[in-house]
C-alpha cells in the first residue's frame, strides 16, 4: 500500500514532468520491491512512466536523435524513469519482461484508462514464454555472479536471483505473462515445504530491515539457488506461434498519438 500523501507527491512529481517536458502521462506505476510484494523499510518508489509527445515532436527529421527518455533524479525517496510511447512499444513488440512487468503492476499511480485497456489487450498477441524464459533465466545468473559469491549475502540479492528462477518456472508451466506478485509466484512454482519456509522467512527478514541489510550464506535457499540454474541452463521451450508483427502497434500508436493531439 502506499500511504495518501506520498501518492499527492508522486502526483505532483508527474506533473511536474508533463509540464517540463511537454508530455502527457499515459501511465505511471511502481516497479521493483514494492511492486513485488517486499519492500525494506527504507525502499525508494520507483515511479516508472509512459509518456507520449505531441503529434509534431515525432514528425521530425531528427526524430532517431531524439531522447525518449525521461530520469530526473531521485528526491525524497521517489525514484522516476519514464520511456516515450515509441520506444515503450518497440519493447513491447520483443515481450520485454521489465516492461510487462509495468504494464501488470498492481500500484498504478496514473492511467488513461482507454488507452492502457486497448495496449493490454495486445499482451496475449505479443507475450512469448520461450522470450521471458530466456530473459529471467539472464537476469538469475547475472544476480548470481555479481551478488552471491561471497558473503555476507544481501537479503535483496537473495530475493532478486529467486524471482527470475521462479519466474523461469512459471514459463515452463503457464502460457499466460508472469506475475509481478512475488507470493503468486511463490504460490504456483514452489512444492518443497522447506524452501518455502525459506522464502517467508526472507521476506519477512527483507521487510523488516532496510534496503542494504545482508546476513550469512543461507543454506536451504543456495542450494535450492544452484540446482535450479542448473537444471535451467539447458532449458528449451518450443517455438511460439508466430505474431501478428509490427502494424498493430503501429496502428494502436498513431491513433494514441492523434487522438491525444486533436
Amino acid at each position: 500500500m502506499v500511504d495518501p500523501e506520498r501518492r499527492d507527491q508522486i502526483a505532483d512529481r508527474l506533473d511536474g514532468i508533463e509540464a517540463e517536458h511537454d508530455v502527457q502521462v499515459l501511465y505511471a506505476c511502481e516497479s521493483g520491491s514494492r511492486a513485488w510484494g517486499f519492500p525494506s523499510t527504507d525502499s525508494d518508489y520507483d515511479v516508472r512512466v509512459v509518456y507520449v509527445h505531441p503529434r509534431d515532436w515525432y514528425l521530425s527529421i531528427d526524430l532517431e536523435q531524439r531522447d525518449d527518455t525521461i530520469d530526473p533524479p531521485i528526491r525524497d525517496e521517489i525514484d522516476v524513469h519514464g520511456w516515450d510511447l515509441r520506444k515503450a512499444l518497440g519493447l513491447f513488440r520483443s515481450a520485454n519482461p521489465t516492461l510487462l512487468d509495468w504494464l501488470q503492476s498492481p500500484l498504478v499511480y496514473r492511467e488513461d484508462a482507454a488507452v492502457m485497456a486497448r495496449w493490454r489487450e495486445l499482451l496475449p498477441d505479443y507475450y512469448t514464454p520461450r522470450t521471458a524464459g530466456h530473459a529471467y533465466r539472464g537476469m538469475a545468473q547475472s544476480v548470481v555472479e555479481q551478488s552471491l559469491a561471497g558473503e555476507p549475502i544481501s537479503h535483496k540479492a537473495y530475493l532478486y536471483v529467486l524471482r527470475a528462477l521462479l519466474a523461469v518456472r512459471w514459463t515452463e508451466q503457464r502460457s499466460d505473462p508472469v506475475p509481478v506478485e512475488f507470493e503468486r509466484l511463490v504460490d504456483a512454482t514452489v512444492e518443497r515445504e522447506e524452501i518455502r519456509e525459506a522464502i517467508e522467512a526472507l521476506v519477512d527478514q527483507k521487510q523488516a530491515g532496510r534496503e542494504l541489510d545482508a546476513g550469512p550464506r543461507h543454506p536451504v535457499l543456495h542450494d535450492f539457488v544452484a540446482a535450479e540454474l542448473e537444471r535451467q541452463a539447458d532449458l528449451e521451450w518450443p517455438d511460439s506461434n508466430v505474431r501478428p508483427g509490427i502494424e498493430p502497434l503501429n496502428d494502436f500508436f498513431r491513433s494514441v498519438v492523434a487522438s491525444l493531439s486533436g
